[in-house]
């Protein structure tokens, strides 16, 4: 499918995240006394939907879905709602259209909020190369992955109240830590605080019970990109017998605009040549997967920043819909807004790492920045930035910036 042409005229360049192929959905505040609302993006614009629909120029079923600052309502309308919307903006935003410039706010001049209530947050592990590298550094090569990992999308849950927007400052957390050579632990800020380059899946329907892949992948309402900032120092002292629990509780930092499954369609593909055959509710139907690239910079404060990985959303083992499968095989019921990370991407080379952890092979390798920083974990004033998007003919659907800085620790929280 080639570049899709709006009245919009930023949206018609080959570099822009926003096409009229794309149309990602966000809330924004426009900082003028008014609501936030739900916006969509097109070219440098947001096209306001809360004022379209209150003018009856969007409508979806006869009801209001669009006078909160929220996307969930929309969601629970299910997937033929999320189509007749997408086809009415189409026409409402394409080439030939009456152009309604007075439905525009340019996205210069609004704060982004979340998008959505998250409802929970599931952690998946599903990067093959990012579970090799952190295994091999813990356990060696040749038990770097545990048992299950080939048969079984590993997570855990986390944190809904941590999830944040993207532009939100993280602040570096307190917590036990313990080195191997130190007899009892400690109560300090983190020293090893990292990045975890992500793709989030949104779920828009809820379940009851066990639900197939294809079900599953029916349900998915868009994509976000997602940092799971982690304290490896935290992490390393805590994690056993149950796995992660406050090393991941800081913040998760999720981008402002969701890519709608619909936009990415055209750029589906298949997971990875499997090592072992999954069991049969886990098997994919068709493509689940897709190319999409990303990339991670970092911007020591005051100074320029540094792209220091690339990688591909086609590199996970098990896709959005395999993971949100076996999440439902316990009966587990899925709620509309639960967020569901990937687990970090990584590629094969040393480049295309997606964490410090790996980047710096666990601080042993400091990697360099331009200005002649270097880094093996993250510093106070460090800016982190994930970028991400699907490359079609003459066109790019992108999801904009995903953004978090870190500043520094609390004073003693628990001094009196």
């Amino acid at each position: 499918m080639p570049l899709q042409k709006s009245w919009v005229e930023s949206a018609n360049t080959a570099e822009t995240d926003f096409p009229l192929n794309n149309l990602p959905y966000g809330v924004f505040d426009a900082g003028d006394g008014t609501m936030p609302r739900c916006g969509v993006a097109i070219g440098d614009m947001i096209f306001d939907l809360c004022k379209a629909e209150s003018n009856g120029l969007v409508e979806i079923g006869g009801a209001a879905v669009f006078d909160v600052p929220s996307w969930n309502n929309f969601m629970e309308l299910g997937p033929e709602a999320w189509a007749d919307l997408r086809r009415q903006l189409t026409d409402l935003l394409g080439e030939g259209a009456e152009p309604r410039s007075d439905y525009l706010v340019s996205q210069a001049d609004v704060t982004m909020i979340m998008p959505i209530t998250v409802a929970e947050y599931t952690d998946f592990y599903a990067g093959r190369h990012h579970a090799t590298n952190v295994g091999t550094m813990f356990r060696g090569a040749e038990n770097a992955l545990p048992p299950n990992w080939l048969s079984i999308p590993i997570g855990y849950n986390g944190r809904a109240s941590s999830v944040v927007v993207s532009g939100t400052e993280v602040r570096r957390p307190w917590g036990q830590l313990k080195g191997p050579d130190e007899a009892l632990p400690r109560f300090e800020p983190c020293k090893r605080f990292d990045l975890e380059l992500e793709f989030g899946a949104i779920v828009g329907q809820p379940s009851e019970g066990p639900v197939t892949v294809e079900e599953a992948d029916d349900m998915i309402f868009g994509y976000v990109l997602l940092n799971d900032w982690s304290a490896r120092d935290i992490q390393a002292w805590e994690y056993q017998p149950l796995g992660p629990f406050q090393a991941k509780a800081t913040a998760t930092t999720i981008s402002p605009w969701i890519v709608t499954k619909a936009a990415l369609e055209p750029f589906r593909t298949s997971t990875p040549e499997r090592e072992r055959e999954l069991l049969p509710y886990l098997q994919e139907p068709r493509a689940m997967n897709y190319d999409v690239n990303l990339e991670v910079a970092l911007a020591p404060e005051n100074l320029v920043e540094t792209v220091i990985a690339r990688t591909n959303v086609k590199e996970l083992y098990y896709s959005a819909a395999q993971q949100l499968t076996h999440h439902t095989t316990s009966g587990c019921p899925m709620q509309v807004g639960d967020l569901l990370g990937s687990g970090t991407i990584s590629g094969t080379e040393k480049d295309s790492r997606g964490s410090l952890l790996e980047l710096s092979w666990s601080g042993k390798e400091p990697i360099a920045l331009d200005g002649g920083e270097t880094r093996s974990f993250l510093e106070d004033g460090d800016t982190l930035t994930l970028r991400g998007g699907a490359q079609g003919d003459g066109y790019r659907v992108g999801f904009g910036d995903c953004t978090g800085k870190v500043i520094a620790a609390l004073a003693d929280p628990f001094a009196r």
